[in-house]
């Protein structure tokens, strides 16, 4: 019986050793080949190009500049690491020591056997005349590099953006930021930053086990099909900057058929160079500091009162009310007193009678306060919403202001409090609260012209594939009907010698509609019948200059907003920008010379 168990105990040890060997050798084969080609291999992530960003006629305004990276062999010895660094700065007199040993101290871990990167660029023709002197030094190893380089520096910067060193958080998910360590920051270069990217392409190569390669296993090339156009034209790009020289303030030229910006800026600008590879504290401090706020997007991020630009929308929602119709007349005194307050017209002397067209022509807010009292303000926030008021574009550029389109909603959600009909009357002129963007306005003035709502955008084309947004029929056969009646405002705005655009816009060649508007910057009391003169006030409490307008009359294709901040008065200040800019369409070949206006 003994026997019996001995034999049956030597019987099972041999079966679980044989079992034990069959799944080592055989059954498990598969996991352990995998598990050691895992420590024999090594995988690495090839960094595509940044794409390239062009404007409508391929003139380059965001390239790369071609150069190297500099990294350093692991777990050098200090002595060897310090000969190295000497070798160095004996080719490249510039690169801080200190910096680079900091750098390689950091990233030189136990388990780490991946070279240590310590300088991202240099210029090639820094490197070139002891490339391979330095590439012999089997402790250094050089790798073709790139930065990013914006040929026209500060021209656009709003539209275009920059690129910067991304933080660790842009890593987590990303693996061409892993390799390429910089994110699109702001502007273009953050809202397609995906496909500016690329697709990393992989390097799998045998190694050693001091981590030397010996063979290549696997090579796919990045793709790099990553190339933009955009819809600007850098030469009227170059005009806007000349025109706003000194001044503060935004401009946006929209294509009124298809949405594609022509031109657009935000000023003053900023260099965009200096980011790629960062900018000290006291440069970002006195940056943000500076009044005149450079590094603000006024074209999407400025918000401003619209003033009296909105009239011709606010002229719509009393025509669709039914209680107003265009031939209701109200008379101006120059003041309007309601609730104990009174209300100035900015002619003081009154404008006499009004209709809805003399009231756009002449900017008569007292016809505006009288009309927005039988209307209300309910229907008058429905119809700038409409319009394109309180709420985005959707323009292709991130972080983009809605503005604030005041109403009783609004009011009782932000303060908690109830709506006064004085806050109709201001509203009604585009003050108070009430703020907006200029691309909100140019999108505002488009549809005024066309009767249709189209998408702003900057983007032309991707890889070479045009990319097309359609308009959108968003008015009601009733409301279309009565946008000429705006339109006839609007003309006479620009057209006829009472109008507040008249003589601002006789420089222009080609026949214009347009509205003047004046922001307030600060509330001025009312009590007053004649407000202080804008000369006499400090500068920035002078209110900003508005002007909006589409061209040509007879076949609008173009809709131009000029914002100048503190210009005090919209017609005069911003009027002569905006003739000139027309003018340019039309000496550019955007506007055909067969609407050139005939010599009186």
């Amino acid at each position: 019986m003994r026997l019996k168990f001995v034999v049956f105990v030597i019987l099972s040890f041999f079966i679980l050793l044989i079992a034990r060997v069959y799944w080592l050798s055989i059954y498990s084969n598969d996991y352990y080949e995998e598990l050691a080609l895992k420590n024999s291999t090594k995988e690495e992530l090839i960094a595509p190009i940044r794409g390239a960003i062009l404007d409508r006629n391929n003139t380059p305004l965001a390239v790369n500049q071609l150069g190297f990276s500099i990294s350093l062999k692991p777990h050098l010895k200090q002595d060897d690491l310090n000969n190295t660094i000497n070798k160095l700065q004996e080719c490249l007199s510039d690169i801080d020591s200190e910096k680079i040993t900091k750098i390689y101290k950091r990233e030189n871990s136990y388990y780490n056997q991946d070279e240590i990167e310590i300088i991202d660029f240099i210029e090639y023709e820094s490197l070139n005349k002891c490339y391979f002197k330095l590439n012999l030094d089997e402790n250094i190893l050089i790798k073709a590099s790139f930065k990013r380089l914006y040929p026209y520096n500060s021209l656009a910067s709003h539209i275009i953006g920059y690129v910067a060193r991304a933080n660790s958080d842009d890593m987590v998910s990303n693996d061409v930021v892993k390799v390429t360590k910089k994110i699109g920051k702001t502007g273009i270069e953050k809202y397609y930053d995906e496909i500016l990217q690329g697709t990393p392409g992989k390097k799998v190569t045998k190694v050693n086990s001091i981590n030397q390669e010996v063979e290549e296993i696997e090579f796919k090339k990045p793709i790099m099909d990553n190339d933009i156009k955009l819809t600007i034209d850098i030469r009227m790009q170059q005009f806007l900057d000349e025109l706003f020289k000194n001044m503060s303030g935004s401009a946006v030229i929209l294509n009124i058929e298809d949405g594609s910006i022509l031109a657009a800026g935000s000023y003053p600008e900023y260099n965009l160079n200096p980011f790629v590879t960062g900018i000290s504290q006291e440069e970002w401090d006195m940056m943000i500091q500076d009044l005149d706020h450079p590094f603000t997007n006024k074209i999407i991020n400025g918000r401003y009162p619209p003033g009296s630009v909105v009239k011709m929308g606010v002229g719509l929602s009393f025509l669709q009310s039914g209680k107003i119709d265009a031939s209701t007349t109200f008379t101006c005194a120059g003041t309007f007193n309601f609730g104990g307050r009174k209300f100035r017209c900015h002619n003081t002397n009154g404008h006499g009678v009004m209709d809805l067209k003399s009231a756009i022509r002449s900017s008569c807010d007292d016809y505006f306060y009288k009309g927005s009292l039988r209307v209300g303000i309910a229907d008058i926030s429905a119809t700038l919403y409409k319009l394109g008021f309180g709420k985005k574009t959707d323009v292709d550029l991130p972080l983009e202001s809605v503005g604030i389109l005041p109403n009783k909603a609004w009011k009782s959600s932000r303060y908690n409090q109830p709506w006064y009909q004085g806050e109709t009357l201001i509203t009604s002129i585009g003050q108070g609260n009430f703020l907006a963007t200029p691309m909100q306005v140019a999108v505002y003035t488009a549809k005024l012209a066309s009767g249709y709502e189209i998408k702003p955008h900057f983007i032309d084309e991707i890889n070479k594939e045009k990319i097309v947004f359609e308009k959108k029929d968003i008015f009601t056969p009733s409301e279309k009907q009565d946008l000429k009646y705006l339109r006839l405002g609007m003309f006479d705005v620009a057209n006829n010698i009472k109008g507040t655009g008249y003589k601002p816009l006789l420089e222009s060649k080609i026949t214009l509609a347009a509205k003047t508007g004046t922001a307030q910057v600060v509330g001025i009391s009312q009590s007053e019948k004649k407000r202080m003169k804008e000369e006499n006030m400090e500068y920035y409490t002078r209110s900003h200059a508005w002007m909006n307008a589409y061209g040509p009359y007879e076949e609008p294709k173009y809709a131009v907003v000029v914002l100048v901040e503190h210009g005090m008065h919209g017609g005069a200040t911003a009027g002569p920008i905006v003739a000139k800019i027309f003018n340019k369409l039309l000496e550019l070949g955007y506007i055909d010379e067969k609407y050139i206006k005939a010599k009186k």
